[in-house]
């Protein structure tokens, strides 16, 4: 309700470079910017694309994941799956809660994922034909959601700080669930084994993918660091997370599909840390652009099922409206 209060809301602070100084030094001092507060224009557009990408990819990302619940192999692992797709559409309706805040309606955020304007994250435009690509996604795709969500939770604003230390901790859970996944397959049938290493081999550099384009090519990490919405860039996030994830893979047997990788003592500072090969940007645009494997299927899925739920929302609106007639006649 506080959110939708605020949908619609038009700030007409003038942004002379007192007022952008001014904002900076509360950035600066680490001052939580909240909803009522004022804030540049481009700020709260930032934060708009960005929170509304991460909430369209938590919504999104049910659908690989959702596509194996019946097929799990175990009642075991059907539990522990439906909790975890439950839990993304928990993540996604905290996060369009907190791009509400910056007055931008839930209903203009998914029309604009629908109509291709507004983005999510690449990774789940790839299929998912093995039970293996469940742990995989787990423990490489949630191991690299926790290393970029992580550092948000120290974000500039608060309502998406907030939101994100719950998100955290249920990702890290699913990191946790899918590399036990992965590691039960690798100690399994060697059919098993091999199902596993094939799933690595497919999700390895799409996972890498995910923390976006390089510096150099990035549009909006200045801003997004200056004003601390993140706090680290994207080559930082994405080299964390490959020094983090190899020994994992070493561990259970698993070989990465790398020939290029190797131990760079020099690295970091000289804390040492992994080089790895190329990433195929051509490749990262492209399904971007729309032209991935399951772009077309998954923005079909998003259609239906907000064409399908118009009569709850419609519903719900007209409960509110009977039930604030009824207030207003008391």
């Amino acid at each position: 309700m506080y959110s939708q209060g605020l949908i619609g809301a038009d700030d007409k602070t003038a942004e002379d470079q007192a007022f952008l100084d001014a904002f900076q030094k509360r950035i600066d001092a680490e001052e939580k910017i909240e909803p009522n507060d004022p804030m540049p224009a481009a700020y709260r557009s930032t934060l708009i694309r960005m929170i509304g990408q991460h909430a369209h990819s938590e919504i999104v990302g049910m659908l690989p994941e959702g596509n194996w619940i019946t097929r799990a192999p175990s009642l075991r692992r059907k539990v522990a799956l439906l909790a975890k797709v439950q839990d993304e559409g928990g993540h996604g309706l905290y996060l369009y809660s907190a791009a509400e805040t910056l007055g931008v309606s839930r209903e203009q955020m998914t029309e604009e994922l629908l109509s291709g304007k507004a983005k999510y994250s690449s990774i789940f435009n790839y299929p998912t034909p093995t039970w293996a690509d469940i742990g995989t996604i787990g423990w490489l795709v949630d191991g690299a959601a926790i290393m970029n969500q992580v550092p948000l939770c120290r974000c500039s604003y608060g309502p998406y700080a907030r939101a994100m230390i719950r998100v955290c901790k249920e990702e890290s859970f699913h990191q946790r669930q899918g590399y036990e996944l992965v590691q039960n397959l690798c100690a399994g049938t060697t059919e098993q084994k091999a199902m596993a290493q094939d799933s690595l081999n497919r999700w390895w550099w799409p996972s890498l993918m995910m923390f976006g384009p390089s510096d150099t090519d990035s549009q909006h990490s200045d801003l997004s660091m200056k004003w601390k919405i993140k706090r680290f860039t994207n080559d930082e996030l994405r080299q964390k997370f490959v020094d983090a994830t190899v020994p994992q893979a070493k561990l259970i047997g698993l070989s990465m599909p790398d020939a290029d990788l190797k131990w760079n003592a020099d690295k970091n500072n000289g804390q040492g840390g992994y080089d790895f090969g190329a990433i195929d940007w051509d490749e990262f645009w492209r399904v971007v652009k729309g032209h991935g494997m399951m772009n077309k299927d998954r923005i079909k899925a998003r259609k239906k099922a907000w064409d399908d739920g118009a009569w709850v929302r419609e519903a719900a609106q007209a409960y509110a409206k009977k039930q604030n007639t009824q207030v207003a006649a008391a």
